[in-house]
């Protein structure tokens, strides 16, 4: 989402319900704790859970994980540090 205000956008910050929202459509099964790490809405750590990572590496894990947020990593969500395991 982008708020203009006085002719300026800004880009809103993901709220922890719209990353758990993004990584279940891509991740049905995972299991998701995701804290504000700065209490800010844009620095977050996340534990995700999944049957599905089974087999995959940690670097093929953490890009599904940031393929599911659709371009918003970097953008409205700032920083997410990822923990990935196989349920």
């Amino acid at each position: 989402m982008t708020l203009t205000i006085n002719g300026i956008s800004n880009l809103m910050a993901l709220t922890v319900e719209e990353i758990k929202k993004h990584i279940l459509e891509a991740i049905p099964d995972a299991s998701i704790e995701i804290k504000d790490l700065m209490g800010d809405n844009n620095h977050y750590s996340a534990t995700i859970k999944s049957k599905i990572f089974k087999g995959m590496n940690k670097i093929e894990q953490h890009k599904l994980v940031y393929k599911s947020l659709k371009g918003k990593m970097g953008n409205e969500l700032h920083a997410l540090s990822l923990t990935t395991e196989e349920k």
